[in-house]
């Protein structure tokens, strides 16, 4: 059985494909003003491009490790196993490589791992027993739509720029701290002024450039949000569970300890809703579009269903 198909959502395809264009821009203004300063803009990009694949090749097993989701096998959880394997039947993908549960009373869920073959699904054990049947296989539409869809793979490429600037910051801070803007040494004062002056345009350039790059990878991830959330609608076939999904977990969230949320917070970006209460992140910087906007997108999707 392979999944439904409803059309594409060209709005949002449009949305999406318009921040990558406006991120490749910024990626040839940071290698300018590296140029035109004269820095070892080589060196910055090599280290960001590790720094990038370490993180695409060991995403699955430091986020398992920080979480501390624990892999299950068939014999341990035969009944998310068996969901996983038929919505992954469904979306015409291999099923995720591992299966994970985080003891947990928050309810949420997260994907991660490079590619299809790689893939990790995880759900807290609080996800399980709040959500029926049908809710938990539309919230593992979602992860499953994000495994599909590559997400890790392009945000870790689009990151790229945020990890060079925040590289060349640190590197810029340490130069200043033992006085490399041109402060020391016996040389001529006028070029000594000069170059402290391009080394301060380079740090607050690299600072603009740092908070721009990371609005706009936080507007990608949003989006890539509400192509996950279309997507598991599509494997499901049914919009609305998710939406119902999604409105239990946003409201549980606020009967969650403290202290419980803040054992996975660090790993919001990656849940299906952010485990956080309230309010607390401003919206630009948010790596998740409101649960109200998602929900109305949902009943629209319902509503585009019926009427074929």
């Amino acid at each position: 059985m392979r999944q439904r198909s409803y059309g594409r959502d060209f709005a949002l395809t449009f949305r999406m494909g318009f921040t990558m264009v406006m991120l490749a821009l910024v990626y040839v203004a940071f290698l300018g003003l590296l140029m035109a300063a004269g820095m070892p803009w080589q060196m910055v990009l090599i280290i960001a491009v590790g720094m990038a694949f370490f993180q695409y090749f060991m995403s699955d097993k430091l986020v398992l490790a920080t979480t501390g989701a624990k892999e299950v096998t068939a014999e341990q959880e035969p009944r998310l196993h068996g969901m996983i394997e038929r919505l992954a039947a469904i979306a015409d993908m291999p099923k995720p490589k591992k299966i994970a549960v985080m003891e947990t009373h928050v309810p949420n869920a997260f994907a991660t791992g490079r590619n299809p073959k790689n893939a990790v699904i995880a759900v807290t054990r609080g996800l399980m027993t709040r959500l029926n049947e049908r809710e938990l296989e539309a919230v593992l539409g979602h992860e499953l739509a994000h495994v599909k869809n590559r997400d890790v793979m392009v945000l870790t490429w689009a990151s790229i720029i945020v990890i060079a600037a925040g590289f060349l910051l640190q590197m810029l801070f340490w130069v200043s701290l033992f006085g490399g803007f041109g402060g020391h040494g016996g040389g001529d004062r006028r070029e000594a002024g000069q170059a402290m002056l391009i080394m301060l345009a380079v740090y607050v350039g690299t600072i603009i450039i740092y908070f721009v790059s990371q609005m706009l990878i936080m507007t990608l991830s949003r989006y890539r949000e509400l192509a996950a959330d279309r997507g598991s609608a599509v494997i499901t076939g049914a919009p609305l569970q998710l939406a119902s999904a999604l409105q239990k977990i946003s409201n549980d969230m606020y009967r969650i300890p403290e202290k419980d949320l803040r054992q996975v917070e660090h790993a919001s970006a990656f849940f299906i809703i952010p485990a956080l209460k309230g309010n607390t992140i401003a919206t630009l910087f948010s790596s998740h579009p409101s649960v109200e906007d998602r929900i109305l997108r949902l009943q629209d999707m319902q509503r585009s269903m019926e009427r074929g």
